[in-house]
């Protein structure tokens, strides 16, 4: 198999060589800019030396078409108008940014500040969030692949919120991201000097992920509710841990609760839900395409605190895209994902 990696030298593209370079079933990587085309990559990151030597390639609707699966690392706003242009019907294309996963393309103009993709496009494209929208990422040429913290929001919460253990409405959820999570350009939000030894709060209220959770739980429960949900920056490279307060149906027992994980997620590799802990790391996902979950029920208030920990440049972005790839193209959902956690 042969694929392509635009956006190449970002963090999640960057990711998706790593990845991609044990995938058993990957026979070459071509790798793709708009800017910077010649230079080698190796050059871009020196740990790469004589592993990623070639030169960056430029994106011409030709090179697309000879390759199998083509991945976009751009940031928002690109890749919705660039798909049009290097589309064929034989590439599957799996979009890590958000352009293609609002569907309503006024609420990702509103959300995101950038022109929408062309409205054909987003309604052909496929969420791609694994274990919930599996039959229709199976028959997909075009995959959203989630954001970070939805993913780990999504998959910690819709168990309950589908098996109607939960109330719908007053969901609370504290995220917090590592820097990674903000892309390889340097601002002043991710200068050293403003992120060290601080945690931060930032888009409260307008985070664009706002949107495409609520867009999810409706589409996966039938039913939606607007959320509160907070963001912060906290002074680590990699790493999401997203704390969700949701209000219990009367009468139901955490045992239900643990059972509702346990039927929807049996079969699933990639998550590991770990009972009556007291805590929680990043660290025991780092690296890896993991997803863990835990649960804690007040008796008090009657008020369940669900949390989850991804790696946020894996299972929140190249791991989830080529965990989509495998599901499209018939290959073992966890070729090229078998990685142990970095803990320390």
């Amino acid at each position: 198999m042969k694929v392509g990696i635009i956006g190449a030298t970002g963090y999640g593209g960057l990711e998706l060589v790593r990845l991609l370079s044990s995938h058993p079933a990957v026979q070459e990587i071509q790798l793709f800019t708009s800017s910077e085309e010649g230079i080698s990559f190796s050059a871009k990151y020196p740990h790469l030396t004589t592993l990623y030597d070639q030169p960056l390639e430029a994106i011409t609707k030709e090179a697309i078409a000879q390759l199998d699966v083509v991945f976009l690392g751009t940031p928002s706003g690109i890749s919705g108008q660039l798909i049009p242009e290097i589309y064929n019907e034989q590439t599957v294309f799996i979009d890590l940014s958000g352009d293609l996963r609002l569907k309503n393309i006024e609420n990702y103009e509103n959300w995101y500040g950038k022109k929408a993709a062309p409205q054909g496009l987003v309604n052909r494209s496929v969420y791609g969030l694994c274990g919930w929208n599996d039959a229709a990422i199976k028959e997909a040429q075009v995959i959203a692949n989630p954001g970070c913290y939805p993913t780990a929001t999504l998959l910690s919460i819709l168990p309950l919120l589908q098996k109607g253990l939960v109330k719908h409405h007053n969901i609370i959820i504290d995220a917090k991201s590592g820097v990674s999570g903000s892309g390889n350009k340097p601002s002043q939000m991710t200068h050293f000097t403003e992120t060290t030894e601080a945690t931060t709060i930032y888009k409260i209220n307008q985070h664009q992920h706002i949107p495409e959770i609520e867009q999810a739980i409706e589409l996966f429960t039938g039913k939606v509710e607007p959320i509160t949900f907070s963001t912060h920056l906290v002074p680590m490279i990699r790493g999401i841990i997203t704390t969700s307060y949701l209000q219990v149906e009367s009468g139901v027992t955490e045992e239900q609760l643990y059972r509702a994980y346990e039927d929807v997620y049996a079969d699933d590799p990639f998550i590991r839900i770990v009972p009556s802990v007291q805590k929680l790391s990043t660290n025991q996902v780092r690296g890896t395409n993991y997803c863990d979950i835990t649960i804690n029920l007040d008796a008090r208030t009657n008020r369940l605190t669900v949390v989850a920990v991804i790696d946020n440049l894996v299972k929140g972005a190249a791991g989830q895209a080529i965990q989509n790839m495998n599901k499209i193209m018939g290959y073992e959902e966890q070729a090229g994902l078998k990685q142990v956690p970095l803990f320390i």
